[in-house]
């Protein structure tokens, strides 16, 4: 799904794949062979702005639902990045060291964050944002995040 919105005074697409899960801190979850593949979705880095940093939690820390497993720095925002679900971090993606505005050019793709052996995936994935709810919730974002 497409989203337009206007931004700085300058009108912005966003994507938000329908198949993928969403967190309210923007962050994704596309389950691949039982693990959790998470990163920061479309509307998250376009409206932070060029990611200039990302700190995560390595493999084989426990990350939390709601909680910080790491961070995003842009040159007008530091925030905390919050696990949609709770497990192991079983790879972090290398290419983020070397190059953090790849989640800029693909969030979706090269920009993943982290892989999680999750702890109760089914449960907790009920949780998040999937399918029709997107509009809804995107629209919501859009409203409150750029009043």
């Amino acid at each position: 799904m497409e989203v337009t919105f206007e931004l700085e005074g300058e009108s912005v697409t966003v994507n938000l794949p329908e198949d993928l899960y969403y967190h309210n801190d923007h962050c994704w979850v596309k389950v691949q062979d039982g693990k959790a593949r998470i990163g920061f979705d479309d509307f998250g880095q376009a409206t932070a702005g060029k990611i200039l940093f990302v700190r995560l939690k390595p493999e084989g820390k426990t990350i939390e639902t709601d909680k910080s497993f790491g961070s995003i720095e842009t040159g007008k925002w530091v925030g905390p990045l919050k696990a949609p679900i709770s497990g192991t971090i079983v790879e972090v993606n290398p290419e983020l060291k070397k190059k953090p505005t790849i989640i800029n050019e693909d969030p979706y793709g090269k920009g993943w964050l982290v892989v999680v052996e999750p702890t109760n995936l089914k449960s907790e994935l009920s949780n998040l944002i999937t399918g029709g709810a997107i509009k809804d919730w995107i629209n919501k974002e859009i409203k409150e995040r750029l009043k």
